[in-house]
């Protein structure tokens, strides 16, 4: 079995991911929680006691840090000393990573993991995993990996890691840091969160014009469904002339020129800064 330490067991990631780690007999889950209510989510869901930093970390393979980005450069900073040589810690989100809030220990593996989250666009029949909009439960998911540092060999259990945390899996990736930067914040939250928020904002604009509320939501997820479909190749189908004469004039209104330098390296270090 692989001893891990669960840090963060009590929080909302950590007990995720410790659902998925009780039904993993090859992991030796050690949970460490520091808030007297997390203590107890985790022995009302897992029948088991947290431990402390020390005891989890005493022979751990792998540490995952279920922990905000905000604090995950000042638990790490205070657990390095007791991690052993050779385990791998594994972040959760490459935020901090890639801003340089771990501390530096050569002698230790750092592996970044990230899920992409159930797709619009799936063959899910059941209930749970049709309502499973998270991922981790019951509708597959793919996930992103990095291996910041460390051994290649490493890898293959950073995966294995990974794999379990978020299952069901149905595609993981390999991607630098730098890239899952890129995904996360860059177009994950700066981009797809911001013109989803616009859309919402858009659709109480026509609600409070007049339209009714259901039929403003019905109008607008049916039409995100179909032309979501049409542009991310889900169906053979083109824009009609009218559409696509809306789009060249709508997206000037809406987006600036240069709209795409969210993506440049300086741009996307300060939004991860700003987030941690």
């Amino acid at each position: 079995m692989i001893k891990l330490a669960l840090f963060g067991a009590g929080g909302k990631m950590g007990m995720r991911l410790g659902a998925n780690l009780a039904a993993a007999p090859e992991f030796e889950t050690h949970r460490v929680e520091v808030s007297p209510e997390g203590k107890e989510r985790v022995k009302q869901s897992f029948g088991v006691d947290c431990v402390s930093g020390e005891a989890a970390l005493d022979g751990a393979q792998v540490v995952v840090l279920a922990v905000p980005d905000t604090v995950i450069g000042k638990v790490t900073h205070s657990i390095i000393d007791m991690v052993p040589s050779g385990a791998m810690i594994v972040c959760l989100d490459a935020a901090a990573p890639y801003v340089g809030h771990l501390p530096v220990r050569e002698d230790i593996t750092y592996f970044v993991t990230h899920p992409c989250h159930p797709p619009i666009f799936n063959d899910e029949t059941a209930m749970a995993a049709k309502r499973d909009f998270f991922g981790g439960i019951a509708a597959k998911q793919g996930i992103v990996n990095a291996l910041m540092q460390g051994p290649e060999e490493h890898y293959a259990l950073g995966d294995k890691v990974a794999r379990t945390i978020y299952a069901p899996v149905a595609r993981s990736h390999r991607v630098t840091l730098e890239g899952m930067a890129l995904l996360e914040p860059g177009l994950s939250e700066t981009v797809c969160a911001s013109l989803l928020v616009v859309m919402r904002e858009a659709m109480d604009e026509v609600v409070a014009r007049g339209i009714p509320p259901e039929a403003a939501r019905d109008f607008l997820l049916g039409h995100m469904n179909i032309l979501g479909a049409v542009i991310f190749n889900e169906v053979d189908g083109v824009f009609s002339d009218a559409c696509n004469r809306a789009i060249e004039f709508g997206k000037p209104v809406l987006m600036r020129d240069d709209w795409k330098r969210v993506f440049e390296i300086d741009e996307n270090r300060a939004s991860i800064e700003r987030i941690t």
